[in-house]
């Protein structure tokens, strides 16, 4: 629903956009294509993809046409080399993109292109892939990591937004942050080591995985910001994380 609401998130995401230097592309990497294959996304127009149910008809009625770029999709292809890439032309934008590109750049006149997830590989597997892909932002290609630090549906109040935060999930998000701002990132690689706190963060790897791909491109001693933070419904992280 933060797609068509207006709140202290949608506001801090607008923000963003308004941060730093347009993009002349834009990588996104959502949790929402987690598939057994490395695929990128290679239409000219790729498709608004609604891949939720059970909401309100505005929610349905929401386009993201945003051009693709078939270019930088095989850039992408040839820097993960010789790995498979497939270029995919059935799939488009799902929500994990265009719900917050939506508000970071609402007039959606920057390419997207869309890597998946490849659901058999370790997290070791995706923070390289993120290395590989770190040559991109000397392009200026916007590498979008789209997930959540906490994502816990099954502990999720739904219909209160406001509910308290669970004491594991702000415990797990203060250690990832510490994490991070001291540049220890090979230990969130690893994140189910850090105890019950990280396993009930990310009962499972999709929404956790995309931050990896952000953490890997980042540049030695380069400055992390969090435009964006709170807890939503007791359970999922909104932190956003800015790498340089």
């Amino acid at each position: 629903m933060h797609a068509i609401d207006d709140n202290e998130y949608t506001r801090a995401w607008s923000g963003v956009g308004e941060s730093f230097e347009r993009p002349r592309a834009i990588l996104a990497i959502s949790a929402h294509w987690y598939v057994p294959e490395t695929g990128v996304t290679v239409s000219t127009a790729p498709r608004t993809i609604h891949d939720f149910g059970g909401f309100p008809p505005e929610l349905y009625a929401v386009r993201y046409p945003a051009p693709g770029d078939p270019a930088l999709a095989r850039r992408v292809a040839g820097l993960l080399a010789p790995l498979e890439v497939t270029l995919d032309e059935s799939w488009g934008l799902d929500h994990g993109t265009w719900s917050v590109l939506k508000h970071v750049y609402p007039s959606a006149d920057i390419p997207v292109v869309q890597l998946s997830l490849d659901r058999r590989r370790a997290a070791t597997f995706h923070y390289e892939v993120g290395e590989r892909l770190a040559p991109l932002r000397e392009e200026g290609v916007l590498i979008l990591g789209s997930g959540n630090l906490v994502h816990n549906l099954r502990a999720y109040a739904w219909g209160r937004q406001d509910a308290e935060p669970y004491d594991w999930a702000l415990r797990f998000e203060r250690t990832a942050r510490e994490l991070m701002l001291a540049g220890r990132f090979r230990e969130l690689v690893e994140y189910e080591k850090l105890g019950r706190d990280a396993l009930l963060a990310s009962p499972t790897p999709d929404h956790y995985l995309p931050l990896l791909y952000v953490l890997a491109a980042a540049r030695t001693g380069e400055p992390l910001a969090f435009p964006v933070e709170g807890v939503d419904g007791g359970s999922i992280s909104m932190l956003s994380v800015r790498v340089g």
